[in-house]
């Protein structure tokens, strides 16, 4: 074997050996949760901050994510965002039902939507389903395009 394969293989067992790349979640702590969608699909990561070796690490307990539909592709961007908060939340109920959590996008018009006076009888489903939750909103411009496409 060459140095280069050795030197390879040696960081290949070290990482796979190490701190797991997903962690257990800890129910006590909040959790983060990560959305972000396009035309192609919806994504999500559950993340959580706990503690590792005396120092407070994020690191993510779940990846999700599906195709749109092709009716949802119809959908405007602050739609998607939505559709992909709401479709996040129904398959990680396990982990976040009764759990306090914060929701990061980078869509700001996610707010407004949901907290539209006259939502039509679509946006008001969502609403309902989004106030079940025990959530803040936090909108924080990133490239967070990796979880959708």
């Amino acid at each position: 074997m060459t140095v280069d394969r050795v030197k390879a293989f040696e960081s290949l067992k070290e990482a796979l050996t190490t701190a797991p790349l997903l962690l257990m979640p800890d129910f006590k702590l909040p959790f983060k949760l990560y959305i972000d969608a396009s035309g192609d699909g919806l994504g999500a990561a559950l993340h959580q901050v706990q503690i590792i070796n005396d120092k407070p690490v994020e690191r993510p307990i779940c990846f999700i994510s599906r195709k749109i539909k092709p009716t949802e592709a119809r959908y405007g961007a602050s739609q998607m965002e939505c559709l992909c908060l709401v479709w996040a939340l129904e398959k990680l109920n396990y982990s976040l039902e009764g759990c306090v959590f914060e929701v990061i996008t980078d869509c700001t018009d996610v707010k407004s939507l949901l907290n539209m006076k006259t939502p039509n009888r679509h946006m008001l489903r969502w609403q309902i389903a989004i106030q079940e939750h025990r959530s803040n909103m936090t909108i924080v411009h990133k490239n967070a395009d990796g979880l959708s496409r």
